[in-house]
């Protein structure tokens, strides 16, 4: 199996475990971070009415909010995602990221009707400049890319879901991770300060997700492997970098 047979997903049923999957890593980092929670939704309603079919318009409209801003975000990541790495890399999974982002557009319609539920918009090179250069080159490697890439769009992605999904994250942390994140993971910044750090820290559990991804509809793909690996030790570095 590869990534590829992601591409036969087709029902709400077969994006219920991706659903519960991002919604817990949501509610790992506001945990982690101690967000105010008080207004989360019930996501795990939200995986089970997946599970079992049920029509979205019999729904909670937080619930659908939440399973709508988690796919559509998820389905308009990878593209610009790729646009952080080599052109090789960008090519070679253009195809399937397109057409996965046309199956995850299509679960979610009907968890948008008659909700103003907007589709994130995340950060291109051109987006983020460094001393007037897009900042992927100030890269050497490709794994320097691929962590600069994620600490941004990861940000981008959880505050999107997170706010859609009830939970309150500051606007002034927010700000400031991504201006130091952005000087940091370029050779700009010699560290993080201990805030932003524990965010990073936190948001880079990405790593479990990718697992999570990847056991759930048995990929055993490579591709994931080398993404939790990149992930699970930046994640690990931070956790234990000095104050």
């Amino acid at each position: 199996m590869s990534v590829l047979s992601l591409l036969r997903l087709r029902t709400a049923a077969d994006f219920a475990d991706w659903y519960r999957i991002g919604a817990e890593y949501v509610d790992g980092v506001a945990d982690e971070m101690g967000f105010d929670t008080a207004d989360f939704v019930d996501y795990e309603a939200g995986v089970e009415a997946m599970q079992t079919g049920r029509p979205p318009t019999e729904l909670d409209p937080a619930i659908r909010r939440s399973i709508a801003a988690d796919l559509l975000a998820d389905a308009v990541f990878s593209e610009p995602f790729c646009e952080w790495l080599p052109l090789w890399y960008e090519f070679s999974l253009l195809g399937p990221v397109r057409y996965c982002e046309y199956r995850l557009r299509r679960v979610a319609a009907p968890y948008c009707r008659d909700l103003a539920v907007s589709v994130p918009r995340f950060s291109r090179p051109q987006d983020a400049l460094v001393d007037g250069r897009p900042a992927p080159t100030h890269c050497e490697s490709f794994r320097e890319r691929f962590v600069l890439a994620d600490a941004l769009l990861h940000l981008e992605w959880f505050v999107h879901v997170a706010r859609e999904s009830g939970i309150v994250v500051p606007q002034g942390l927010v700000d400031q991770t991504r201006e130091e994140s952005l000087a940091y993971y370029t050779g700009h910044r010699e560290s993080l300060s201990p805030r932003v750090r524990a965010f990073q820290a936190a948001l880079f559990a990405d790593d479990v997700w990718v697992r999570e991804i990847d056991a759930a509809y048995g990929l055993d793909s490579t591709l994931f492997g080398l993404w939790e690996r990149f992930l699970r030790a930046e994640r690990e570095r931070l956790e234990t970098a000095e104050p």
